[in-house]
């Protein structure tokens, strides 16, 4: 069969889409779906300090402190940072503190105008915590079993100094959910691969876990104190090393979080999100742009040939090698995360996906740095 030049280029552009895919599937995130962890022993012996920040948090605080506080481990303190709130907060930490004696409250009644976000609280937290080993949450999270804390730590083996792990959010009915939890998978699917892959960049805040020793040698957030977010994607991005970092993704280590109930508030966390990773290094951002360009291009030329072009069976065969694999790694990722209910749907929403983030990034290039509250 003769092609035109149109239909050789965009044949040339779709295969080469399809090959960087398939590296990107194989060669990388492969290494999460297949992962299998070592058995390793459970680290009873060493003290850690939970640290959490609330801000108008009562809520939150009442259905899910109790959780972390009464985890199954030895030697534990669980310290809180009340950080300006005009609600009932304190009132219901100084109950709790009744209660639990490793409950440890820290109060801020004023912020600082050079420290932005969260960031200046959160360093108040570990500056007051006791033990070398910090597992770090948010008040509006919960963690999946009463063996969080265990199942965590227990990655501190020789040389480990950050641990990473996985905060889902919980399953609920629509369209938002969905999108939510599809975006939270894909985030974990690459940081946490990328991690497996020797080059790590981020963790999330709300299951996270790194030494005092490690925080504090590094100068805390000083490096980028004045980006409102990326207490833990920017601080990751410049501590951690293949030879210090671990993940766990074992069921008993998930935190759960209320998901954002409305498109429109999402949307706001996720641009945010993005606009903190223009500060990522410039491998980081190559290699995380390349991936989401070439899906951009494997659509666009997809569907551009099915148009233009009767070469039928090599359009279909290059997008069925891709689809497969796809769905392949999916799964496998899928059932180790507990999110097998997104695979069904996930061609649909992978189109979706990358449309909403090339708007998200090009809206991001426009909009100032937003405040955590």
């Amino acid at each position: 069969m003769n092609f035109t030049l149109l239909e050789t280029v965009f044949l040339t552009i779709l295969a080469g889409a399809v090959f960087i895919q398939l590296a990107y599937y194989w060669l990388l995130f492969a290494r999460l779906a297949f992962y299998k962890p070592k058995k390793v022993a459970d680290v009873y012996a060493s003290p850690v300090s939970v640290v959490l920040v609330a801000r108008n948090e009562y809520t939150n605080l009442k259905n899910n402190l109790p959780i972390i506080l009464e985890q199954e481990y030895n030697d534990y303190e669980v310290v809180v940072v009340n950080h300006v709130s005009d609600d009932e907060t304190m009132e219901l930490l100084e109950d709790f503190e009744k209660k639990y004696p490793h409950l440890k409250v820290v109060n801020i009644t004023q912020d600082l105008n050079f420290f932005k976000g969260k960031k200046f609280p959160l360093s108040i937290g570990i500056k007051s915590s006791a033990n070398e080993l910090l597992l770090l949450t948010d008040a509006d999270c919960w963690p999946e079993s009463k063996h969080w804390i265990s199942s965590m730590v227990k990655n501190y083996t020789t040389g480990k100094q950050l641990v990473l792990g996985y905060g889902p959010y919980r399953k609920e009915k629509g369209l938002v959910n969905l999108f939510i939890r599809y975006d939270t998978f894909w985030v974990a699917m690459q940081y946490l691969s990328y991690a497996l892959a020797g080059i790590p960049y981020m963790g999330v805040g709300r299951n996270l876990s790194y030494t005092r020793s490690l925080f504090f040698e590094n100068k805390g957030f000083t490096a980028h104190y004045r980006i409102a977010s990326g207490d833990d994607d920017l601080f990751i991005g410049q501590v951690a090393k293949k030879s210090n970092t671990a993940i766990e993704v074992s069921s008993d280590s998930f935190v759960y979080s209320e998901p954002k109930r409305s498109f429109r508030t999402w949307f706001r966390q996720k641009q945010r999100h993005l606009t903190t990773g223009k500060f990522y290094k410039p491998k980081i951002k190559f290699l995380l742009g390349l991936f989401s360009l070439s899906q951009l291009v494997f659509y666009t030329s997809f569907f551009t040939l099915f148009f233009i072009s009767e070469a039928y069976y090599i359009v279909v065969g290059l997008f069925l090698l891709r689809f497969i694999s796809h769905m392949i790694v999916q799964k496998k990722a899928g059932d180790l995360l507990k999110e097998k209910q997104l695979l069904i749907i996930s061609p649909l929403l992978e189109v979706f996906y990358i449309l909403l983030l090339l708007a998200l990034f090009i809206k991001s290039m426009f909009v100032k740095h937003m405040q955590w509250k």
